[in-house]
């Protein structure tokens, strides 16, 4: 532990500085501390904007299946977009990894680093991150000397952090299109595994031609900022590595989109926080320092009102898609004073199927789970994660060692730690927690030729379902919960944009558990494949456990899968985990769970009742059965 670490903690021991006025043992006074940390998160809502407006797929211009950060020069997460929680706790981990592979003093203006290596820093294979070094272009002063002033003693820029942004590319190669494989054993069979690798390289800045073969001092800050500029303006992509990626996939004009869009919300990140480095000159740095002590010590506050104790809480995965059933996700929570520390000693083993959850995913499941609990305001970066300790054992389906499937356990595990992190809070602050969600992402691929142009499709989507009543009201229908945070795909562009055609789309009535305050609804959605022979992958949960419901509440209902006729009536149920070929005509019909409910049906609102029956929320057998109205009366 470092002085600062000590000083900190006894801080917060002592209850002292909750609010921004702590701040001013840092020299930062707490307005600017306001306006430097509102710019910040401006910055990166700016830079996803950026992805989502430029985006090439579906699945980040309709889905926003995509995430946007910035990270201080020490690597450390400053602000966020508000977009996937999935991405956000975990995207600290390629931070890391990009700057333990390329060290700072290695890196130059222009450069960019991509990952989706699992075991390095990323979740899942179809995610790619992107790291862009940001550096400051103030220049030096007419002595020469660097700094504060923009350059590093030695000549280089100074680094002011990191913009990164993550996304979801639909196909990223390997056995199935859409590169979500319910059947997959290993990561080799999941898509193209990317390390650390620079995909932009810039040139050096820092130093310009003395014109007689060496360098020297640019001599003020035009030069300096031109150098950085001029560095930045001559990085390229690499072919090499681009047209690697393009070579293991099925749709790589779409990759190709995706990845240029990616770059160019990295660009506006680099460009505005440059902006505001230099309207905030000397204050900068110590301001980001001061921005996440003061989370910090808000989420420290927050956990303390909490009550002392060790909660406990399991909850399971239906199966892995290989004949593995019950996979217990086992958490042990111990709330002492101003910290949190959560255990998943007693979780299954890493399995054959492909819902192990790399560490960074079970971190990020768990961060988001505290911060519901706590004061939706603390700004969310590095500062609101220290109080939280996490103890994932190695081998397990939190924390596998490689080479284990792991696409399902970004999607499928990471919401299943949500549930049980959840429940084990819910014990100790009932009324903060709802009870829970559909449990599960329903990720639906269909891949193959399109009959309209003869090229390869990959199609990919998670579909919403119901989430969890809580205490003052209703779960919310049809959305996706908690660890996914994207749109549906709209029928209109699937149809358009894929040789397929949605036939249904509706509400599931009745699939809300009851309780005072009941359910959301689960999500009905029938795709046909028009035209071709498609190869189809479902990789989905609850469909045998039900998502809990809290305080009296009635579980929702479990999620199904089925081969329909042309009437939508039910020819053959299908596996959660599950891949085959569909031909011409076939139609999917996916059910959705419903979320669990909260509280006693018997105190429910006659007139709710009534108004979900009215709007074929719930029919009337279950208003009876459940809360003894009937709609004759």
């Amino acid at each position: 532990m470092t002085d600062r670490d000590a000083a900190r903690d006894a801080e917060a021991e002592d209850g002292v500085g909750v609010g921004a006025d702590a701040n001013a043992d840092a020299g930062v006074d707490s307005v600017t501390l306001e306006v430097l940390r509102n710019a910040c998160e401006a910055v990166a809502e700016e830079m996803n904007a950026t992805l989502v407006r430029t985006g090439y797929s579906p699945n980040i211009k309709e889905r926003q299946d995509c995430s946007t950060a910035l990270f201080d020069a020490d690597g450390e997460m400053v602000a966020q977009a508000e977009t996937m929680p999935v991405h956000l706790g975990a995207m600290p981990y390629s931070v890391a990894a990009a700057v333990e592979a390329f060290p700072p003093e290695t890196l130059s203006p222009g450069d960019s680093v991509l990952l989706n290596d699992p075991f390095r820093g990323g979740a899942h294979l179809p995610d790619l991150t992107l790291v862009t070094p940001v550096f400051d272009d103030r220049g030096r002063d007419d002595d020469g000397s660097g700094g504060a002033d923009g350059v590093d003693g030695d000549g280089s820029p100074e680094l002011l952090g990191f913009a990164a942004n993550r996304a979801h590319h639909a196909d990223i190669g390997g056995s199935t299109a859409g590169s979500v494989a319910a059947d997959s054993t290993e990561i080799y069979q999941e898509g193209l595994r990317i390390p650390p690798v620079k995909l932009e390289t810039g040139g050096a800045a820092g130093a310009v031609d003395d014109g007689a073969g060496g360098t020297a001092d640019g001599g003020g800050s035009d030069g300096d900022a031109a150098d950085v500029a001029a560095a930045e303006a001559a990085g390229e992509v690499r072919d090499d590595v681009l047209s690697m990626i393009l070579a293991n996939v099925r749709t790589p004009e779409e990759r190709r989109g995706d990845l240029r869009a990616q770059i160019a919300a990295n660009a506006t990140g680099r460009r505005r926080l440059r902006e505001v480095a230099r309207e905030h000159g000397d204050d900068f740095a110590p301001a980001l320092d001061a921005i996440k002590d003061y989370s910090e010590r808000r989420m420290r506050a927050e956990i303390r009102d909490l009550p002392d104790g060790v909660y406990e809480f399991r909850d399971v995965l239906d199966d892995d898609g290989r004949g593995n059933t019950e996979l217990a996700v086992n958490v042990t929570l111990e709330i002492d004073g101003d910290g949190v520390a959560v255990d998943f000693d007693g979780t299954a083993a890493q399995t054959d199927g492909p819902v192990n959850a790399v560490f960074a995913v079970t971190a990020s499941a768990t961060y988001y789970a505290v911060r519901c609990v706590t004061d939706p305001d603390i700004p969310p970066n590095h500062g609101c994660y220290r109080p939280i300790d996490i103890d994932a054992p190695a081998g397990t389906i939190v924390n596998p060692e490689p080479p284990a499937a792991v696409v399902g356990g970004n999607l499928e595990t990471s919401q299943r730690v949500t549930d049980a992190v959840l429940g084990a809070l819910a014990q100790a602050a009932p009324g903060a927690v709802a009870a829970a969600g559909q449990g599960t992402m329903n990720n639906v691929t269909f891949g193959g030729t399109d009959p309209r142009t003869g090229t390869p499709y990959a199609f990919y989507e998670t579909q919403g379902g119901g989430f969890g009543g809580r205490a003052g009201g209703d779960g919310m229908d049809g959305v996706h919960v908690h660890m996914s945070n994207t749109l549906n795909t709209p029928a209109e562009v699937l149809e358009t944009a894929y040789p397929l055609r949605v036939d249904r789309y509706e509400l599931r009535p009745d699939s809300g558990g009851a309780g005072e305050h009941r359910g959301g609804l689960g999500l009905r959605r029938d795709i046909r494949v028009r035209g071709h022979t498609a190869r189809f992958s479902l990789l989905a949960d609850r469909h045998v456990s039900r998502p809990y419901g809290l305080a009296g509440g009635d579980d929702g209902a479990n999620g199904a899968a089925y081969l329909v006729d042309d009437d939508g009536d039910d020819l053959e149920k299908l596996a959660a985990k599950h891949t085959r070929d569909l031909g011409d005509g076939d139609v999917v019909s996916v059910r959705t769970p419903g979320g669990g409910g909260y509280g006693d049906p018997a105190d429910r609102d006659r007139d709710a009742v009534l108004r979900d029956l009215r709007l074929g929320k719930l029919t009337a057998s279950a208003a009876a059965d459940r809360y003894g109205v009937d709609d004759a009366e």
